[in-house]
């Protein structure tokens, strides 16, 4: 365990990896010291707080041994949405602050809460859904997709989760900003992973600043590690949003630059993306959203093949995991976390998260609830009141 110790007015802070933050009050550390190494302290030590050291919100981290359950919610765990891609998502927080971020992470000013699953857990729980599915779609071929509410590769185990995924799944793909990976890591895990789908948004160095919404977003390293992706073993897609307004032009030369570096050789070398608006997300001054049926007249415009369609992946309907509560059902439950967002809660039921939205309950309450969405395995519930 990496770890750096800060010694403050009244706590004790260790950072460790560079994204758990360990908070302990002076008093209770130099306590614990006279009999205990650092290491000990900070994992059983009962009287610390945890946050996410980028983000500086609370942070849960996760393991089989808590009795949480990782399925349920889409912050974290894992999401099947009934077909052979099972994502998963190790962590929640992000080193950008891009300005049209659907779930405003970074400095955000709706998010409250971050998530952090132990990479046990997760393999564990991902190889029981890939058996499910292979026993009921047979020749099915698997792909475990890492993506999430921020930046995967904050995940101090992200090497390990994706060298562990190989051996379960036919395919591991990943999502990533590329501010944080280096052509080193490229060369050590282009045995384990199959596809990068990296965000670039822009090439002028001025607006890809602007839009990451960081001052110190380097682009031309992210520019120099997609050349170093394109060369490798590695598949890379290239994934840009479009924000109609801002990088319009943009856009037309990121194609260009694909093209250029031999980005796609297995499967689609551009995923464009169309920014759309969302409730607790960041909506830019000026930005008209563009129709669906405009953004893809705009594509084909553009380039043939510039369409996505899940057949370009080999993405096929599969049967999803049972779902564990049906849309109407009542329940009583005990409320265990706190939510990602404010005015949520998380309550544990059925081995499955409940999201119940817009309740002043605190952790301990019991409350009942009405499951108002079930999709995916997802599960959302009011407050009955």
């Amino acid at each position: 365990m990496k770890y750096k110790k800060i010694e403050g007015e009244k706590e004790i802070a260790f950072i460790i990896y560079g994204i758990i933050e360990v908070r302990i009050p002076k008093k209770v550390y130099y306590r614990f010291a006279r009999k205990y190494s650092d290491k000990d302290i900070i994992t059983y030590c009962p009287h610390k707080n945890v946050y996410n050291a980028i983000t500086k919100r609370r942070l849960y981290y996760i393991a089989e041994e808590n009795d949480i359950p990782i399925i349920g919610h889409t912050a974290f765990g894992l999401i099947d949405r009934g077909t052979n891609l099972i994502q998963v998502r190790p962590c929640t927080g992000c080193n950008l602050n891009c300005i049209f971020c659907s779930v405003d992470e970074g400095r955000s000013k709706t998010r409250v809460t971050d998530y952090m699953v132990d990479v046990d857990y997760l393999v564990k729980k991902f190889k029981e859904i890939a058996d499910y599915k292979r026993e009921k779609c047979k020749d099915i071929r698997i792909e475990a997709h890492i993506d999430g509410q921020g930046e995967p590769f904050l995940y101090p185990y992200i090497k390990e989760l994706i060298k562990r995924l190989h051996g379960i799944a036919d395919i591991v793909s990943t999502q990533t900003n590329g501010t944080l990976l280096t052509n080193k890591d490229i060369g050590e895990l282009e045995k384990y992973l199959d596809r990068i789908n990296l965000s670039i948004n822009s090439l002028d160095e001025r607006k890809a600043s602007l839009l990451a919404g960081n001052p110190s977003y380097n682009l031309n390293h992210v520019v120099n590690l997609a050349k170093e992706i394109a060369n490798s073993e590695i598949d890379l897609l290239i994934a840009p949003v479009w924000l109609p307004g801002y990088n319009d032009e943009d856009i037309r030369e990121i194609v260009r630059f694909g093209e250029e570096i031999g980005a796609g050789k297995k499967w689609k070398a551009l995923g464009i993306q169309k920014y759309i608006r969302y409730r607790f997300g960041r909506n830019p001054k000026g930005v008209k959203p563009m129709s669906f049926k405009r953004f893809y007249q705009e594509l084909e415009r553009m380039g043939k093949g510039l369409r996505l369609y899940p057949q370009d992946f080999g993405i096929v309907r599969c049967r999803e995991i049972p779902r564990k509560f049906r849309v109407g059902e009542r329940l009583r439950v005990k409320i265990e976390m706190h939510g990602r967002i404010r005015g949520e809660m998380l309550a544990f039921a059925r081995d499955r998260v409940i999201q119940v939205t817009d309740t002043n309950k605190g952790i301990g309450d019991f409350v009942d609830v009405e499951i108002v969405r079930n999709r995916h395995n997802i599960y959302v519930a009011k407050e009955i009141k």
